[in-house]
């Protein structure tokens, strides 16, 4: 999700990750499996895993859920030290808009 992997990148085996993680080889399958299904991850029988293009709903998704966590933190310290919604409005406005 944060991009490190990119389109088309392989994917280390499952028994090379199972290995070098020292986790179960049930463990990785269960794991590539998860991120075939959400569609992070594309395999192919005999050529491996790849890193596919991300389903970008799931990232938008919890990047949002993100965003509400600390947008939730902001109301409480508004409303526990009386500072005015509109006032939380414009510093989000000015951080969004990149001047802060």
């Amino acid at each position: 999700m944060s991009g490190e992997l990119k389109t088309g990148e392989a994917l280390p085996s499952m028994r090379a990750l199972a290995k070098s993680t020292r986790v179960s080889m049930i463990t990785v399958k269960a794991a590539y499996e998860s991120l075939q299904r959400d569609g992070f991850i594309e395999t192919t029988i005999g050529r491996g895993s790849f890193v596919s293009a991300r389903n970008k709903d799931f990232v938008q998704e919890e990047q949002q859920r993100r965003a509400e966590e600390f947008l939730q933190q902001a109301a409480e310290i508004g409303r526990t030290y009386s500072i005015s919604i509109d006032v939380l409005i414009e510093m989000l406005k000015i951080f969004y808009e990149g001047d802060g």
